[in-house]
């Protein structure tokens, strides 16, 4: 049974013009990654989605917005901070979570940054597979002014497959400024 989402933060999307997309059946435990991650609006879009269809979904972020008097409401939100300087030990961790946990689904915006990039960072993509659960493709469309889910993919371990199926879900997707949106593919790890 689906959780009840907020009837307000679906009235609050509808009024500026969103709508919520592919929020069926989704599975008990997966990482959700957000894509394009563009603009500073992505944020209060990606809350308002999480509260208007009522699924408890953690995200990642960076350390510093973790920092002074808006930590504890970031940590409220569900946030997870992570050290970008210095992320060793943070997939496992979270793999290790995902041990623990009937219930848990965590978001991570895959090109790490809203400026444009050479690629993915490969987290998520090992996050799920250590964890061994489904990869949901969340998406905050402005061109269609769409919000939610594109697809869900169990990954093979196939890297070149796998973001091949990714990228096939996310064609003609756009971020607020498309000019920043990273090409759909791993970067190699240095």
């Amino acid at each position: 049974m689906r959780p009840r989402g907020s009837t307000l933060a679906r009235r609050v999307l509808q009024l500026v013009g969103w709508r919520v997309i592919g929020t069926a059946d989704l599975p008990p435990r997966s990482v959700l990654i957000a894509f394009p991650h563009t603009s500073n609006w992505d944020f209060p879009l990606g809350i308002l989605w999480k509260a208007a269809v009522g699924v408890d979904v953690r995200w990642v972020g960076k350390d510093s917005l973790f920092r002074g008097p808006l930590g504890p409401l970031m940590r409220a939100l569900g946030g997870i901070p992570v050290n970008r300087r210095a992320p060793a030990g943070f997939v496992d961790s979270v793999a290790a979570q995902f041990a623990r946990s009937a219930r848990f689904t965590v978001a991570v915006a895959p090109e790490g940054t809203r400026s444009l990039t050479p690629g993915w960072k490969s987290g998520f993509y090992r996050m799920a597979l250590a964890a061994r659960v489904a990869l949901l493709l969340g998406v905050i469309d402005y061109g269609r002014r769409e919000v939610g889910i594109v697809g869900c993919v169990d990954l093979s371990g196939d890297e070149d497959a796998d973001m091949a199926r990714v990228a096939a879900a996310y064609a003609g997707r756009c971020g607020g400024y498309p000019a920043k949106q990273s090409p759909i593919k791993l970067v190699t790890r240095r």
